[in-house]
């Protein structure tokens, strides 16, 4: 089995950072998305990945070739991003006739992957939403299949989304279904969707049974990533680097402080995460992800999202500030 991972995203919703950084990798409770998602995979037993890589995909495939050497990587060029379904015909080539595991980059789910890869029928991970219009929406038949999904339905008429899982026995058939997708123009919400091509396997008689993921993560927005580092760091439970002094500091776990940090005359916590080397004086910072490199002096921040070699000063209380910005407060 081979895991598809499409992380060719510009990740606009989480700009200006992903200006200058991928996505997937932004720093979350210690760890990355994407080294998150990778690491569960792994732990499961998958050895071989497809990475789908477009905007600043360099980055994408220097850090994955350092930090997992060890793996089969493949990395695919997605030069026009024109949706998901786009980004998975792309690697026909890569994946052959082997069984598929796709995870979309940019969310984090949780729930029994060994159990799913052993699964012998194709399997859509699902959860239950509050408001399932922004998602793909499954709707299931009385033996409790699925029997139908479509993309972004205006009146939903279920509240399982997808949750950007899905494991796939019938790869030859889903890729005759791209590509039927392409000749025909069938777009979705103007873009080649996924949704489309497992509606069509469906349609062909394929039988996908739900996945129910116990937790589900997005991190495709501020908010909702600040909620994942704070989820995420009470249930890793990272330690907050205490081979460091730091000088007349109140460290409030949860907390995960990155190598090489100055933290003086400071509280720090409680849900905070922190890059490597940056340098933290007279500052008050709980419920925010900092980068690293970065320079805070005599400054307030909570619920904040800061890049990496970013610089200030003076008095805030909640800001989203992407790489390389100086700002003086004072």
């Amino acid at each position: 089995m081979k895991a598809i991972i499409p992380v060719a995203g510009a990740g606009t919703k989480l700009r200006p950072h992903t200006y200058t950084q991928p996505k997937a990798l932004i720093p979350l409770a210690g760890k990355t998305i994407l080294s998150i998602i990778i690491d569960q995979l792994e732990e499961a037993g998958i050895t071989e990945f497809v990475f789908v890589i477009g905007y600043l995909g360099e980055k994408i495939q220097h850090y994955v070739q350092k930090k997992y050497p060890h793996l089969t990587c493949h990395f695919v060029q997605q030069n026009l991003r024109e949706g998901t379904g786009h980004a998975i015909l792309l690697t026909k080539n890569v994946v052959g006739d082997d069984e598929i595991l796709i995870v979309l980059g940019d969310t984090i789910c949780e729930g029994n992957i060994r159990e799913l890869i052993a699964s012998p029928v194709s399997q859509l991970g699902l959860k239950k939403v509050d408001d399932p219009r922004s998602f793909g929406v499954a709707e299931l038949n009385d033996a409790g299949d699925i029997a139908r999904v479509v993309e972004k339905p205006q009146i939903p008429k279920s509240n399982l989304a997808l949750v950007g899982i899905y494991k796939i026995k019938e790869t030859d058939q889903l890729y005759d279904c791209l590509e039927r997708n392409m000749t025909e123009h069938k777009r979705s919400h103007d873009e080649f969707q996924l949704t489309d091509a497992l509606q069509c396997m469906i349609e062909h008689g394929v039988q996908f049974t739900p996945f129910k993921v116990s937790n589900w993560f997005d991190c495709g927005r501020k908010e909702t990533l600040l909620e994942t580092n704070a989820i995420l760091l009470s249930k890793y439970k990272v330690p907050a680097n205490p081979i460091l002094p730091y000088e007349n500091a109140i460290i409030i776990p949860p907390v995960s402080i990155g190598e090489g940090c100055n933290i003086k005359n400071s509280i720090i916590g409680p849900n905070v995460a922190i890059g490597d080397n940056t340098v933290i004086n007279y500052s008050i910072v709980k419920d925010s992800i900092i980068g690293s490199y970065s320079n805070l002096y005599e400054v307030v921040l909570k619920s904040s999202l800061i890049g990496s070699d970013a610089n200030i000063r003076g008095l805030s209380q909640s800001l989203n500030i992407g790489d390389n910005t100086e700002i003086d407060l004072g």
